[in-house]
């Protein structure tokens, strides 16, 4: 299985053969494994890393302290999530995980949620943010060019929508927390449009092949991991596929260490209508999903989740 590394700077700067060929090997690597590896983006390691001392500040808080950040009513969608809260669809047991949502620093309904513990923690938030949304939207335009739809078609649906720039503490595990089949994040299918994965600080991520195989995915980096979410499925009537991925936990001789993880999750303002696009049915090729609007399926998966009752 053959994840693709491509160079985002030939479709921002390349001339339009350049563009195609982009668009060409994404798509291609989206149809077979749901995955692509982006190198030369804007997003670079001075921003990275400040984000990263700025979360690992904030899990080294007590309990006390980060469960101030914590409202359940807003689900999930804003500031803090204990625990073992969030569990894979079908999955009865909560991940070994904790995290923390940054959600558009430009929609003030809900608000983001600055901890006042962490120094620069709203600036760099909002920063990284911003900076990951352009590069989605260039990955989209990218993936109109090759399903042959106008190449700004997400622009309107995607700026001011529900994007979430998630930073995930796995916390040092006991073998007890394992006896159980837990595991830091369950096999499961993201709900968005594409999310965006900064590098993290050890190994664990593994996608399942078409031949039911579990493989690890692994990036440098200075290089951002993309996933088609099940958004994007459903819209391209799996013409894109949502890969299931998860993470695994550490050998023995590591369950005591922490893994940090940022994703950004590429959602659509919740009117956006999820209908499959002309261009990926046919007589031949019926729609395999029912239509529905983003805001629709967003709350029926916050359920699947536990992040919502």
């Amino acid at each position: 299985m053959n994840v693709s590394t491509l160079d985002i700077n030939k479709f921002i700067n390349g001339d339009d053969n350049d563009k195609s060929l982009f668009s060409k090997e994404l798509g291609k690597s989206f149809n077979q494994t749901g995955f692509a590896i982006i190198k030369n983006h804007d997003l670079n390691k001075v921003k990275t890393d400040l984000l990263y001392d700025a979360i690992k500040a904030f899990f080294s808080l007590d309990e006390e302290n980060k469960i101030k950040y914590y409202f359940p009513n807003l689900y999930g969608q804003r500031g803090y999530v204990v625990k073992g809260q969030e569990h894979a669809k079908g999955s009865k047991k909560g991940d070994l995980k904790e995290f923390f949502h940054i959600g558009n620093p430009a929609i003030s309904n809900p608000q983001n949620v600055w901890p006042h513990e962490v120094n620069n923690f709203s600036e760099i938030g909002s920063e990284v943010f911003l900076t990951l949304e352009n590069i989605g939207l260039t990955i989209l335009k990218a993936i109109s060019m090759y399903l042959d739809i106008d190449i700004k078609y997400f622009d309107d649906k995607v700026k001011g929508g529900d994007s979430i720039l998630r930073s995930i503490h796995y916390y040092p595990l006991e073998s007890s927390d394992v006896s159980d089949g837990a595991v830091r994040a369950a096999a499961h299918g993201d709900i968005n449009l594409i999310t965006l994965l900064m590098g993290a600080s050890a190994d664990g991520l593994e996608i399942l092949t078409k031949e039911d195989k579990w493989i690890p995915i692994r990036s440098n980096d200075d290089e951002l991991v993309i996933n088609v979410g099940d958004m994007l499925e459903r819209l391209t009537n799996k013409k894109l596929m949502s890969t299931i991925h998860r993470v695994v936990n550490p050998s023995a001789d590591k369950l005591g260490t922490s893994r940090y993880s940022i994703p950004f999750f590429m959602h659509p303002k919740s009117e956006m209508d999820l209908s499959c696009l002309n261009t990926c049915y046919s007589s031949e090729i019926p729609k395999q999903f029912k239509d529905i609007t983003a805001g629709e399926f967003l709350e029926e998966r916050l359920r699947d989740i536990g992040l919502k009752s």
